[in-house]
């Protein structure tokens, strides 16, 4: 079970890290609204994958 939140994690961490770099090229081709919002999604993925570590984190130092 543990291995499956920790692949959700990276997932969540990797779906914020595409999104910041869409961010990027939409701040670049000055469309800071799209550039804004894909901040925000940015932000989203990375909140809830710190929630999914913190929610691991527990869990794992309980089972050693």
């Amino acid at each position: 079970m543990s291995q499956r939140f920790h692949q959700r994690a990276a997932e969540l961490h990797n779906l914020a890290a595409h999104a910041h770099s869409a961010a990027a090229v939409a701040h670049g081709k000055e469309d800071h609204l799209t550039a804004h919002e894909l901040s925000q999604q940015a932000h989203e993925h990375s909140m809830n994958a710190h929630k999914l570590a913190e929610e691991i984190a527990p869990k794992k130092t309980s089972e050693e």
